[in-house]
Formats: C-alpha cells, structure tokens, sequence
C-alpha cells in the first residue's frame, strides 16, 4: 500500500494520532505526569536516545523503560526523590508522518521541540528531534507500544527530569 493510499484510507487512525500527540504534550505541560504512563501501553518501550546512537544501531540510551510499571517509577522520582531547580516545559510537536500500519499498529513519526522555562530564567530549548512510534488501538483509544525519542543534539543537560 502506498503511503499516500495508507493515510487516505485510514483518516480516523491519523486523526486519533494527532490527538494522542496533543493529549500527551498536554499532559506533560501541565505537569500532570500522573497521566503519563496511561498513554502506553502495559508492555511499552520508551527510549530517549542521541541521534547518533540510534543512526549507528547502538543500543544506549539516556533513558530506557520497558514497560508501563518503569514509567510510574519515574513518575514517583520526579515527584518523591529528585530534587531540582523547578522549571516548566512546552512542547511542540509537529504534524505526524505514518509510515505504515501493519498488524493492527501504525508506525509514525513526528518532530519535536522542547522548551524549558525556569521562573527565573529567559526560555531555552531543552531538546529537539523526532518521535519515532509504533501505536496500537486498545479499548481506550490509541496507546504507545514504544515511543523512541531520538534527540538532534550530542549535548544535553546534565540531567532530564522530565518525559520528552
């Protein structure tokens, strides 16, 4: 199937993607990560990983959870044990591109840009690149089965406490 036919053919599919792209950058600037994890589902991947890595096949990643009871780990540290400067993130995320959908998922990718604002501070970005997703239909609606945030930069900041 052509990729034009693919979306033609299945408008609903990339309009439920644009929406579960928005809810979740919602989400995550409001702070609301409680929410997080509920926008995969329970045997997920979710990797942030340099561009450089992932173009050259290795496997390290700055952040790699394998499932949805590691995303409410992380959930419980950035709420119970990390202590940081308190800042705010907005992300933009662009329209997605579906590359294909087999086996009931659809394979996508979409760009982003992560900005972060301290209280005290001019905004900066924090972090730039592409989702690379696989999503699958659940009875609540679209969920990730992986979500691989490949970031452009070689340089991030000394920590990332927050999702991309």
């Amino acid at each position: 199937m052509e990729l034009s036919t693919c979306i033609s053919a299945h408008f609903s599919d990339y309009f439920d993607l644009l929406s579960l792209n928005a809810d979740y950058a919602s989400a995550l600037d409001s702070g609301d990560w409680d929410r997080w994890p509920d926008f995969f589902v329970d045997d997920c991947v979710y990797k942030l990983q340099p561009r450089e890595n992932y173009d050259r096949g290795f496997p390290l990643a700055t952040l790699s959870f394998e499932s949805q009871r590691m995303l409410r780990d992380r959930v419980f540290g950035i709420r119970e044990t990390l202590f940081h400067d308190p800042y705010y993130q907005r992300h933009i995320v662009g329209a997605p591109v579906i590359r294909r959908i087999e086996d009931g998922c659809i394979h996508a990718e979409a760009n982003y840009v992560v900005l972060r604002t301290k209280p005290d501070q001019l905004t900066d970005v924090l972090n730039t690149g592409r989702y690379i997703d696989v999503v699958r239909r659940t009875a609540d609606g679209l969920r990730f089965q992986s979500r691989h945030c490949v970031f452009d930069s070689e340089v991030i900041p000394n920590s990332l406490i927050y999702p991309i």
